[in-house]
């Protein structure tokens, strides 16, 4: 795709991710991914690996003991297991993006929702899809961050998964740290109000 030149940023990719797709692309230290929730009400099943070593990936427990908080927003930096920052949260138009509740999969579709849920493409299936072409394998998969997901925590510690936060063109703004290849799954889920039962397209921007 050629670049497009802008008053204050350098756009080196934009792409729309249909319903239920996956994505992937390696954004260079020092430039900005925007995630774009186009429709509302849209999950973004999102992991992180530094570009230059896959093993050195994103890690929640080590985000979240760093923050003190389980949610993501603005000022948030992902980090890896060994503390490395891959990319900071520079902007939320939401205020809380969930880091607990995992992708979903054939599996957990079949326990969480019933034997006739088995066939359904899930967002596990869509990292392992992606992954392949870097190599990656269902080692490589670890605990993901889901961006506009909305996932309280109950006073008992059940989580629940409820409608989204966000709304149509809503967007997070995340800045690479370090080169750092990102995988998405833009949630499948029809059977939870992650995606308000209809999942939608996502934009992808990245720019420099």
């Amino acid at each position: 795709m050629s670049t497009v030149t802008s008053a204050v940023r350098t756009v080196v990719l934009d792409e729309t991710v249909p319903a239920r797709a996956r994505w992937s692309a390696v954004v260079r230290a020092g430039e900005q991914l925007e995630i774009i929730d186009l429709h509302g009400n849209q999950a973004v099943d999102c992991l992180l690996y530094s570009a230059a070593d896959h093993t050195d990936r994103y890690s929640a427990q080590s985000t979240i003991t760093a923050q003190r908080n389980i949610f993501l927003t603005t000022g948030s930096v992902l980090r890896t297991e060994a503390g490395t920052a891959l990319m900071t949260v520079t902007a939320d138009e939401v205020g809380n993006h969930d880091t607990v509740a995992g992708a979903c999969s054939q599996e957990s579709n079949t326990l969480r929702y019933g034997h006739h849920t088995r066939h359904q493409h899930a967002c596990v299936e869509n990292f392992l899809a992606e992954g392949l072409k870097w190599g990656l394998g269902k080692r490589d998969l670890v605990s993901n961050i889901n961006w506009f997901m909305n996932v309280p925590v109950e006073a008992d510690g059940t989580l629940g998964i409820v409608d989204g936060l966000s709304a149509p063109g809503k967007r997070i703004t995340l800045v690479a740290e370090i080169d750092t290849l990102v995988l998405v799954s833009n949630c499948p889920q029809i059977n939870n109000p992650c995606n308000g039962f209809d999942p939608t397209p996502v934009r992808m921007v990245v720019t420099r």
